[in-house]
Parts: C-alpha cells; sequence; structure tokens
C-alpha cells in the first residue's frame, strides 16, 4: 500500500466537483482531499478560485484562496499517492485491512481494532451504523473513511428531513410547458453510483417514514428503491460497491430522537465511537492547534473531562459533559484570540440550564470552568439574575 505524504508548504489544488463532494487535486493529479476541510474545499470552489498550503504562526499550516492561474504554475508539490486501490482476492484484502491504520488521518482519534474493523465493513459492501454521544467523532470518522478509500460520497442529513419521500425519492412538478413531470431526488441519483459511500446523518432523528422507504435499500438480499408504492411501478437498483453509513445517538437523554426499528437496526453493522479521555482529548487538541498554549488546551480538556465524569454519577448535577466537539471549538477560539473566559460563555454555558439561579446546571458547569480561568479579567461568574434565580 502506498504510503501517505502529507503536503509541502506551497502546494496548490484546484478544487473539482465528484458527486457531492469538493475534491482537491495538485497540478499533478494527486488527491490531496482529505488534508483540507470541506468548508475551505467548498468556499474555493464557489469562487472558482485555487488553494495554496501555507505556514502561520507556530507552524500551524492552513490553505489560502489564490488565483485559479497559480495553479500549475507550482512544482513545489508532494508525491502521494493519487488514489488508494482496494485489492482483489481474499489474501490481498486481509493485508490491506491490517495496513490500514495508515489510511486514519492524524486528526482522528480511534483505536485501531475500530478503524480496521470500519475499513473491513466497507471493503465487504456492509451498511456501518456510528453510535455515540453527540459530538464524539462520528460523522467525522465516516468522512475520513470516504477520504481513506477515494471513493465518490454524499451526504444526507436526515434529522433535518421534514418531507422524507420527496428527499429519498423526489417529487411531482408542473410546468406550463412540459404538464406535470417527476423529479429524482439526489438520493436517486446517490444509489446508482456506483462504490459511492453514502452518508446517512442523525438516523435516529429521521421520520418514521424515511425509514420505512430505506428498509428495501438497506436489506441486503432485495437492495432496491421502489419510486412508488403501488404495485408495478419503476424501482431502482442499489449499484455494486455501495456502502451506507448511518450515525445514532441512542439514549434518553438526547431529545427528539426515535428508538430506531429492530429490522432497520439489524440491516447494520454497529461500530460505537468512544468517548475520549482526557489524555487523548488533550493530544487532538494539541496536534490541531500546535501555536495554543498547552497549559490552555490542558485547562480545555480538563474542564471537559470533570463534566463527563459529573454526567456519569449516581446523582449527576448535569445531564451531560462537554462533547469533543465543543472542545475543538473552545480551542479554536483561543487561537482566534478569545479568552478561555469568552469562550466558555460562547460554546459551554448555553447547553445548560439556567433555571433555578445558584443551584443550576449552568452555575454548576460555571463553577468548574472558574477553577481553569486565569485571565485577569474582573469579569463576575454569577449575574444578580442568576443568583436570584431569575432566568429572563
Amino acid at each position: 500500500m502506498s504510503k501517505r505524504v502529507p503536503p509541502k508548504i506551497g502546494t496548490v489544488v484546484k478544487i473539482e466537483m465528484s458527486g457531492n463532494r469538493y475534491n482537491a487535486i495538485d497540478s499533478k493529479g494527486n488527491k490531496l482531499t482529505s488534508y483540507i476541510r470541506t468548508g475551505t474545499r467548498k468556499g474555493a470552489y464557489m469562487k472558482g478560485m485555487a488553494l495554496e498550503c501555507r505556514e502561520g504562526a507556530g507552524g500551524r499550516i492552513y490553505w489560502w484562496k489564490v488565483p485559479m492561474e497559480k495553479f500549475g504554475t507550482i512544482s513545489h508539490v508532494p508525491e502521494a499517492p493519487s488514489e488508494v486501490e482496494v485489492p482483489d482476492g481474499h489474501e490481498a484484502i486481509v493485508n490491506f485491512i491490517n495496513e490500514s491504520y495508515s489510511l486514519k488521518p492524524k486528526g482522528l482519534v480511534m483505536k485501531e481494532l475500530k478503524w480496521k474493523y470500519l475499513i473491513r465493513s466497507a471493503v465487504r459492501g456492509k451498511n456501518i451504523m456510528m453510535t455515540g454521544q453527540a459530538g464524539c467523532g462520528k460523522t467525522m470518522a465516516a468522512k475520513s473513511l470516504v477520504n481513506a478509500l477515494d471513493r465518490p460520497d454524499f451526504y444526507f442529513n436526515l434529522g433535518a428531513t421534514q418531507d422524507p419521500r420527496a428527499s429519498l425519492i423526489g417529487n411531482v412538478h408542473f410546468d406550463k410547458d412540459k404538464g406535470t413531470f417527476f423529479s429524482e431526488s439526489l438520493f436517486v441519483k446517490a444509489i446508482q453510483t456506483e462504490n459511492a459511500v453514502i452518508l446517512l446523518d442523525e438516523l435516529t432523528r429521521a421520520h418514521p417514514d424515511a425509514w420505512n422507504i430505506l428498509m428495501t435499500v438497506l436489506d441486503q438480499g432485495q437492495r432496491y428503491l421502489r419510486l412508488d408504492e403501488a404495485d408495478g411501478q419503476q424501482t431502482i437498483k442499489v449499484a455494486e460497491g455501495v456502502t451506507f453509513i448511518a450515525t445514532a445517538n441512542i439514549g434518553n437523554e438526547y431529545t427528539a430522537t426515535r428508538q430506531l426499528d429492530k429490522a432497520l437496526m439489524d440491516r447494520f453493522t454497529v461500530i460505537e465511537m468512544d468517548i475520549l479521555t482526557d489524555e487523548e482529548e488533550l493530544g487532538l487538541l494539541n496536534y490541531m492547534f500546535p501555536s495554543v498554549e498547552e497549559s490552555e488546551l490542558k485547562n480545555i480538556s480538563s474542564i471537559t473531562h470533570l463534566t463527563r465524569v459529573e454526567a456519569q454519577t449516581d446523582n449527576p448535577r448535569i445531564t451531560s459533559g462537554v462533547s469533543t466537539r465543543t472542545s475543538v471549538e473552545i480551542a479554536g477560539l483561543l487561537f482566534d484570540g478569545f479568552s478561555l473566559m469568552e469562550a466558555a460563555d460562547i460554546t459551554i454555558y448555553p447547553q445548560y440550564d439556567a433555571t433555578g439561579g445558584v443551584d443550576s446546571e449552568r452555575t454548576f458547569v460555571k463553577q468548574i470552568v472558574q477553577k481553569f480561568v486565569s485571565d485577569g479579567s474582573e469579569e463576575e461568574l454569577f449575574t444578580d439574575h442568576e443568583i436570584d434565580g431569575d432566568n429572563n
């Protein structure tokens, strides 16, 4: 298997669309998609610009939009493989799976066994369900798999779908010239794309009608989508090599979620994402924000750890701990010049109920944060409204 080589400073890439994925391609045809955030790639594509790899303060690597004319004029490019070939034959596939941990991006903290299981499930065409607490890295793991295998991918947030039939099948429209006609959804196109990886995000928040539509699509013995429930109506077969990855928050602490139908659950291989230890979380923050003082990153890690420990006690004073997603956001705010107190005020406190004044969840979390605040500010920890129990 080819070894991934990170891009060098000065590398310029252009962005191309594949399905609904924004691929980053250098002047030699190498794909560098996994090194650049989706939002950065999409932003450059929408503006018709290229991206240049640059080094900022503290050695932080970032990608800067540059005129498209600069693409192809830079010879300073990495010797990275253009794509990852999944081999044929049982022995070759076993070797590929065993060596696949080198494909995992450093920014994803995931145990080797679970990463290999994720790769194996995709290579063998299994439907995969990523479970775990909100913000633990489920979606990131799924997108990392897409980048590792270099497959076309499609993303559908089922939790935000108001009309499952329109989102997964399509709509009937009327045009004064064309008359009545049927318009297929993007999902119909996705399932007909060979070797596509289709991400079904927030499956536990989806309407049961969406589950019913997906039943035959996910069934290994059927693998088709019926455009209409009436007998004899057209069906769309799922293309060869298509892999479905669903993410789900399972537990009573999540509002607006539904208990998944057992028949639907049986169609998935389940991979549970681990909650990071404070050491693992600190390592992740150090990797993502090397120019932020390590003592500040340790404070973030300690705050999140204490909230998670409290949420797991027999008589917790808070319903949930701070997620890894929130920790990363806090570190990003510190990188951009915010203080820890300011970052907590923006990202952490709104997640907790302020009802009850000094006895509220929010007050308890503020007390935890205050132990690690040393910015010299004279800002009061609690307002008069909070002390009086007034939430207005």
